[in-house]
């Protein structure tokens, strides 16, 4: 099948490249030096170094080698013949089965001149296999899909319950050093699967007759059943350990918190556990500090509002709340206006409930109210540190409240969070929880609310004409006639795992607090503010900004009524 390629593969890229004319001799020593150095292959050295594009390189390839190029964000893969490859075999050669043809096998290779994988790969197979170059990032993406943990948490679960029958209780290998125990691997594997589908929570819940497993992904939960209960003790033990909680008591909700590495990632892991019926349930929330700190500029704010919001920072005193549901990405949007704000001549203290990020040259508290270390009291002390800017993570009550508003007035700007479901009605909830009316006109100067909507899946959209009852409830957000636009959806596939979404995007609702609005407030008068707030000419709600998307083709009709749905209970007629 690929006996009369042979001659051409074993052309050494350097020399493709200079006869393609992408690179010169100087660029290629570069390269190689680099390579040297680095010891990462010649490929990505003249790609990060700059001399030439991925997408150059791969055409360059394709075309001197005579042989595909093939677009892994299209491609329609067979599972089952991707899975004949094993796993340490697919990262080791950094290669993916894509087609069986007649005489052979059809494979995708980052490094298509690799001859030594593919005779080892070849001979492994016993097949004849001919090459295909493909974007590394995209093959190793599609890795991370189709070798998911879950038949080795399930292979492993049952190791842990046949230890488990043959001694009740293993206490030994539950040791912090005994890495080859059948839990640790377990645990290993779960946190390794839930990297990989980029998965924000673990639940681990016991059931009567199976231990329900779920990762939390783009906001929905998926689920694995495992049909051993008995290694749910064994489990929930092994977390209390690795967080520092007491393993004997099961009667009452503990928390704690650990870090793991995992596959290059290091992860802060916030660990809950609550008694249920059936044992101890556990939620642990991922957060990956390798990824840094958002950037205004990934959160999908469009750019007139990202302008104001950027303003609005740069103001010397007031306060700016940001507000949302659970999960909404309140706290990340916080950490992306901040980390802006993070220069040597000024001082940043936040008070939190964890510490989420860990930031350079800022002060970060974590509230404790076991020992009564609260927001309010940790807000008074961080007063006294002389600070310029100061985050709150929530506000909860209304000793919190007062101080963060006094705070704004006396020279401070302060940032924090709220938990109402749009920009509307935080003022207002401000004001409920018992804060002067006075306080909140005088110290506000902006609510930023937002919702998280999941992304179509870019690889099975198909266009979608919605119903008549759902356009028109559409047409009643957008004040405008839709008749005849279409809408996408995704059929889902193996790359959304089915789902037709993959990955979420922000929609975002800016409200500045200007004089109608402040007069408003000290009246306390709801009607009449939310009256001035719709008439701003900048403001637009929520299920606006989601229909913007939708009909822009970034997410469906779906998710659209899902944000208008959650606003309307909050409403004021």
């Amino acid at each position: 099948m690929d006996g009369g390629e042979r001659p051409r593969r074993k052309l050494r890229l350097g020399d493709l490249l200079i006869q393609s004319g992408l690179i010169s001799e100087g660029q290629l020593q570069l390269a190689l030096d680099e390579q040297k150095r680095s010891g990462a292959k010649l490929g990505r050295a003249v790609v990060d170094m700059g001399f030439v594009s991925e997408q150059k390189l791969l055409e360059a390839l394709s075309r001197q080698l005579d042989i595909p190029y093939v677009d892994l964000r299209q491609f329609k893969f067979n599972e089952a013949l991707v899975q004949r490859l094993p796993e340490a075999l697919a990262r080791r050669f950094r290669t993916i089965l894509l087609v069986e043809e007649g005489d052979g096998l059809l494979v995708g290779m980052s490094d298509p001149l690799d001859l030594y994988a593919l005779d080892e790969l070849s001979r492994l197979l016993r097949q004849p296999l001919k090459p295909a170059v493909v974007r590394e990032s995209e093959l190793l993406d599609n890795l991370d899909r189709f070798y998911r943990r879950t038949n080795e948490i399930a292979e492993l679960a049952g190791q842990l319950d046949e230890r488990l029958e043959e001694s009740d209780f293993d206490f030994s290998g539950l040791s912090l050093d005994n890495s080859d125990a059948p839990v640790v691997r377990l645990l290993q594997m779960l946190f390794e699967d839930a990297v990989q589908m980029k998965a924000s929570d673990i639940h681990i819940e016991p059931d009567e007759k199976v231990l329900r497993l779920r990762q939390r992904i783009d906001g929905v939960l998926n689920e694995q059943l495992i049909k051993e209960t008995r290694i749910v003790s064994a489990l929930v033990m092994r977390l209390k350990i690795m967080a520092g909680l007491d393993i004997s008591e099961k009667r009452l909700p503990q928390d704690g918190r650990f870090n793991i590495r995992v596959k290059n990632h290091s992860l802060d892991v916030r660990v809950s556990t609550m008694p249920v019926q059936f044992g101890e349930s556990v939620v642990l929330r991922l957060l990956d500090q390798s990824a840094g700190v958002f950037s205004l500029d990934r959160t999908g704010m469009p750019a007139d509002m990202l302008a104001r919001f950027r303003t609005l920072l740069q103001r010397p005193h007031g306060i700016v709340l940001v507000t949302g549901p659970t999960g909404s990405g309140k706290t990340t949007s916080l950490y992306a206006g901040l980390s802006e704000l993070n220069s040597p001549e000024k001082k940043i203290i936040t008070v939190e409930d964890p510490v989420e990020y860990r930031l350079p040259r800022i002060s970060q508290v974590q509230v404790n109210p076991k020992i009564e270390l609260t927001f309010a009291r940790v807000l008074r002390a961080a007063l006294r540190q002389d600070p310029d800017i100061v985050l709150v993570g929530e506000i909860r009550d209304r000793e919190t409240a007062e101080i963060a508003l006094r705070a704004a007035l006396t020279g401070h700007l302060v940032l924090s969070t709220l938990h109402t479901n749009d920009a509307m009605t935080s003022p207002l909830r401000l004001i409920d929880m018992g804060a002067e009316p006075f306080l909140v006109a005088n110290a506000l100067n902006a609510v930023l609310a937002q919702r998280l909507v999941r992304r179509v899946c870019e690889h099975c959209r198909e266009e979608h004409l919605p119903e008549e009852r759902e356009r028109h409830w559409l047409e009643g957000i957008g004040g405008q006639s839709l008749a005849g636009r279409r809408f996408v959806r995704g059929s889902g596939c193996h790359q959304c795992h089915n789902t037709g979404y993959l990955g979420r995007i922000g929609v975002y609702e800016l409200l500045e607090i200007d004089a109608p609005l402040a007069a408003a407030l000290r009246r306390h008068d709801a009607q009449g503010f939310i009256d001035a707030a719709r008439a701003q000419p900048h403001y637009r709600p929520l299920a606006a900004g989601a229909l913007d998307f939708a009909l822009a083709g970034l997410t469906s009709v779906e998710e659209v009524l899902k944000v208008s749905a959650s606003l309307s209970d909050e409403r004021v007629a």
